[in-house]
């Protein structure tokens, strides 16, 4: 949609179309829509009625909370609605997604709903579905299965970015998302994410034994410099994103661990990194090294148990399991839980069974 600003929209959990589309500086998860290089004779000028008097479609207290969220930088680094544009400047403007290269088309495709009303829906994506469509991916989508589900409901436009999805999760993890269907219900809901007042809880099996019952993961998230396809958590304070991550062990199966996370903030792949820098990546999480053997015997009969595993769940084991937040509308508290799809739940009765019959050898 020409000159259209995003609204309060946030980096929350995993982006899978970072693995295919290269963004804009050191912001691993926000994409440029808009550049404006100011003129060597600028006056000094606030940005937010710099962007307002170029941007067609947008307000200015529109320009203002997209400030306040991060999403407006110059030179490549955030600056709020006050800073005073100079000569050269150049000024972006960004999204929490990339732009689209065509046009959303609505495809018919099953949804699994688990919550809808007027304002908001709750769906539950599979493993293998990508959010958002992208370099490679511009069918099959959530968001063309969105589109088609909403076709009728009047004033949703699937290619406009104030309605839709509030945030994210890899193509490759399940689990629970929210879809704002009118733009005043996702400015709300963003700003919960925003705020950090809503409530995501992930189920995850992990390489290793995790030895502590519970704990924090805290570092600054940002692109690998050694491989531009992943995420790492940076020594440089000054870098990425701030990140943390709570877990809590749920049960200790030899040579993986079955753990819960809570999400404090949510940033691009945060849980992939965050357990593989405490040394226990996700199981079969091919692009952080988990669809490799990390722990365990040399035996032949191992091997062939542990690949067998990684057929049955064929991506890392990784769901997006409970997600709570607050009605945009009505107030009221609402949560929601998705069960563990039949791959993951396969792969933690083998490691059960496997773990029972090495005890009694």
């Amino acid at each position: 949609m020409e000159n259209e600003l995003p609204d309060i929209t946030v980096d929350v959990a995993d982006n899978d179309d970072i693995d295919d589309i290269e963004p804009v500086g050191e912001e691993a998860s926000l994409y440029e829509h808009f550049r404006f290089v100011a003129d060597r004779g600028q006056n000094a000028m606030r940005v937010d009625k710099y962007l307002f008097e170029r941007l067609a479609n947008a307000s200015r207290n529109r320009i203002q909370r997209a400030a306040d969220a991060g999403f407006v930088l110059v030179g490549g680094k955030p600056v709020k609605s006050s800073y005073k544009v100079k000569p050269m400047d150049i000024v972006s403007v960004m999204m929490d997604r990339p732009r689209y290269e065509n046009d959303v088309v609505a495809e018919d495709i099953p949804l699994d709903i688990v919550y809808e009303d007027p304002y908001v829906m709750v769906v539950d994506k599979p493993a293998g579905m990508v959010v958002h469509p992208g370099h490679g991916n511009y069918s099959g989508t959530l968001v063309n299965a969105l589109a088609w589900h909403m076709k009728d409901v009047p004033g949703y436009d699937a290619n406009d970015p104030h309605v839709g999805l509030v945030h994210r999760i890899d193509k490759d993890t399940s689990g629970l998302l929210v879809v704002a269907k009118t733009p005043d219900a996702k400015t709300n809901l963003g700003w919960q994410f925003f705020n950090k007042t809503t409530r995501r809880r992930y189920r995850a099996l992990a390489w290793g034994n995790i030895e502590q019952d519970e704990g924090t993961i805290e570092g600054n998230i940002a692109r690998n410099p050694k491989d531009r396809m992943q995420m790492a958590v940076t020594t440089d304070p000054d870098t990425g994103k701030h990140a943390v991550t709570h877990y809590r062990v749920l049960e200790r199966l030899g040579y993986v661990t079955y753990v819960e996370c809570i999400l404090e903030t949510g940033r691009t792949h945060q849980i992939r990194v965050h357990l593989k820098h405490i040394g226990h990546t996700l199981f079969n999480d091919a692009r952080y090294g988990g669809d490799q053997i990390l722990k365990g015997t040399h035996f032949s009969k191992y091997k062939q148990f542990v690949n067998n595993c990684f057929a049955v769940c064929p991506r890392q084991a990784l769901h997006a399991m409970t997600l709570g937040f607050r009605h945009p509308v009505t107030g009221e508290e609402m949560d929601f839980t998705a069960p563990l799809p039949d791959d993951m739940r396969s792969l933690l009765d083998r490691w059960r069974s496997y773990i029972s019959n090495r005890d009694l050898e």
